[in-house]
């Protein structure tokens, strides 16, 4: 098992580190870290863990995180064999807290920024226009040097503390895992469970990679997750079912079973339950999308 706690180390000599991302798959190792860091998808498809959330990615997923905040971008199986010869890509960008000076927090013209460092403990995800804005300056500020990539950071920070496009993505209730302990425990689990969510999964086994007893895990996942773990596994499910119905290569029953659900009756019921909609008019709605899009070329 990898280290839980990555190494980003910002030089003593610079404010921010801002790099780009190309890689068969992003790195699937659940950690945190001490900085701030704005991570933008260019290429690839996965699921996303920030705190207790979790959400499927793909191109143009935006989020700002703060310190301590445990995340990851796990790319789709697909991304780890070779054969398949796929990319990813992402622009990422990592400053400390006090990146603007010691008193950054005392500072009248820096309120508004102050306050979206304070918002992005919870995580926040970037949509609409200002997705669209601020994709476009961090493409720009890669080829930026010296006092104008300093420059385009705050403009970017500006952008987003005054956007109404920012949205949380824990709970406020969230309790955070700040522990390599804890974060290690997190990332067996979510590693066990994106390998065999199309098997059956008993929680007696997942409660002993976590080396716990059964009550006491599930106490446990549901204090972190803010959701039982047959929840948890269930959306999994459903999250990689949505991403089978909008590529229409199989039809529904199959794609119940390639899910990890033996019932066909039971998936239809729990995709709805989750989704609000049954899998047959979520199809249709995607190729309705579809459509829409091809139509626009």
């Amino acid at each position: 098992m990898k280290n839980s706690i990555p190494k980003v180390a910002i030089p003593d000599t610079k404010v921010f580190v801002a790099k780009q991302l190309e890689a068969s798959y992003f790195d699937p190792v659940f950690h945190f870290h001490q900085e701030y860091q704005l991570f933008l998808v260019l290429q690839g498809k996965g699921t996303r863990f920030v705190g207790d959330n979790t959400k499927p990615f793909e191109k143009g997923d935006l989020v700002f995180t703060g310190p301590n905040l445990p995340h990851v971008w796990r790319s789709d199986d697909c991304y780890f064999d070779k054969k398949n010869n796929l990319k990813t890509r992402g622009i990422v960008i990592y400053f400390k807290d006090n990146f603007l000076g010691e008193s950054i927090y005392q500072k009248e013209e820096l309120e508004n920024i102050c306050h979206l460092l304070q918002k992005s403990v919870r995580g926040l995800e970037i949509k609409g226009g200002t997705n669209r804005k601020v994709s476009r300056m961090m493409i720009e500020l890669l080829e930026m040097k010296g006092t104008k990539s300093i420059i385009q950071l705050l403009k970017i920070l500006d952008i987003l503390a005054n956007s109404p496009e920012c949205h949380f993505i824990t709970h406020k209730h969230y309790v955070p895992i700040n522990t390599e302990a804890e974060t290690t425990r997190m990332n067996k689990v979510y590693e066990y469970v994106m390998k065999n969510f199309r098997q059956k999964i008993m929680l007696d086994d997942v409660a002993a990679i976590a080396s716990m007893t059964p009550t006491s895990f599930s106490r446990y996942f549901k204090s972190r997750v803010n959701k039982s773990f047959s929840d948890f596994l269930k959306e999994i499910r459903i999250d990689y079912a949505r991403k089978l119905l909008s590529e229409e290569k199989m039809n529904i029953n199959q794609i119940g079973y390639e899910c990890g659900f033996h019932n066909i009756s039971n998936f239809n019921k729990q995709f709805k339950k989750v989704t609000g909609d049954h899998p047959f008019h979520y199809r249709i709605e995607c190729l309705k999308v579809q459509m829409d899009v091809d139509g626009n070329f």
